[in-house]
């Protein structure tokens, strides 16, 4: 029998290092879980990075040499994989793919900014930063924390949000996200 798995939403959040996209999609997905929706997160990261730590176990036999370490509770679990060999970065769709999809209603994802999937961008003009929307024609939404020096009207399917309202964020994403 072959499965018949529908992709649930997928919508991602750009920004310059810096912007708070942690920071809000850590508010997003209180509020999005809230609601009933089951949420999964997809973080492209451009370095190395541990998600275990020295003096854990799991740590400890990795650096011991083990190729695949699978750390699990009746909680959670976490598959780690060395890669020895250079390679491409996985891509977006390799990274959907790792996901158990059928328990998910929602995908929201940070970073891949070059692939083409919904984004809203997250602006502050503080930062000095310019806008990504002019040359990323995904992004559909703006979120900033004070007036944008750029002129947005020049795409009208550009929304724009207050940053600093993650409860507007949110209902935004339920709403652009249900949609028929």
């Amino acid at each position: 029998m072959t499965k018949n798995t529908k992709r649930p939403p997928l919508l991602g959040f750009c920004a310059w290092s810096g912007t708070g996209k942690t920071t809000l999609l850590t508010k997003l997905i209180t509020l999005l879980s809230a609601s009933g929706l089951q949420v999964g997160v997809i973080k492209h990261a451009h370095h190395h990075f541990d998600i275990d730590y020295p003096g854990k176990d799991s740590y400890v036999l990795r650096k011991a040499g083990a190729k695949q370490t699978l750390v699990t509770s009746r909680h959670r679990m976490a598959w780690i994989r060395e890669i020895d060999e250079e390679q491409d970065e996985p891509s977006l769709t390799d990274a959907i793919n790792a996901l158990d999809l059928e328990k998910l209603d929602l995908i929201l994802v940070e970073g891949f900014k070059h692939e083409h999937f919904p984004k809203i961008e997250l602006h502050r003009p503080a930062l000095g930063k310019p806008l990504m929307f002019p040359d990323d024609k995904d992004i559909f939404a703006i979120a900033c924390d004070g007036p944008i020096e750029s002129d947005v009207s020049t795409r009208d399917d550009l929304s724009m949000l207050d940053l600093n309202q993650p409860e507007e964020i949110a209902r935004f994403v339920i709403e652009s996200t249900t949609k028929k």
